[in-house]
C-alpha cells in the first residue's frame, strides 16, 4: 500500500509543478475589444486607456468592434481564448495595473536603449 500511496504523492507533485509552470506564462496576447465612439465616449478613463496607452504594450492590440462594451480578451499560445474581463467600471491606472498584473510589459521606448 505505501508504493501506491508515493506514487500518488509523486504525481500530484509532478502535476502541481508542470501547472504552475504553464501558468506563469498563460497569457500570449491580449486585445481589447470595443466600439470606438458611443459607449466609450462614457468612459474617459477607459478610452484613455485604450488610445494612449495600449499602444505602449507588447502583445496587446485594441480591436474596433461596432457597439460593443470595453473588454479585455486573454489568448494563450495556442490562439485560444483563456479569458474575458470587462473594463468598463476600471478607471485608467486599474486597467493599466489589469494588464501589468496579467503579465504584459510596456515597450521599452528607443531613447531609453
Amino acid at each position: 500500500m505505501a508504493p501506491m500511496a508515493t506514487l500518488i504523492f509523486f504525481l500530484s507533485v509532478a502535476f502541481a509543478t508542470s501547472h504552475v509552470e504553464s501558468t506563469s506564462n498563460q497569457y500570449a496576447f491580449a486585445i481589447i475589444e470595443s466600439c470606438s465612439g458611443c459607449r466609450l465616449n462614457r468612459l474617459p478613463d477607459v478610452r484613455q486607456f485604450i488610445f494612449e496607452d495600449v499602444p505602449n504594450y507588447n502583445n496587446v492590440a485594441f480591436k474596433h468592434i461596432q457597439g460593443a462594451v470595453p473588454e479585455l480578451v486573454l489568448f494563450n499560445e495556442n490562439e485560444e481564448e483563456v479569458e474575458r474581463l470587462p473594463l468598463s467600471s476600471l478607471t485608467r491606472e486599474e486597467c493599466n495595473n489589469l494588464l501589468i498584473s496579467k503579465g504584459f510589459t510596456k515597450k521599452i521606448a528607443k531613447d531609453e536603449i
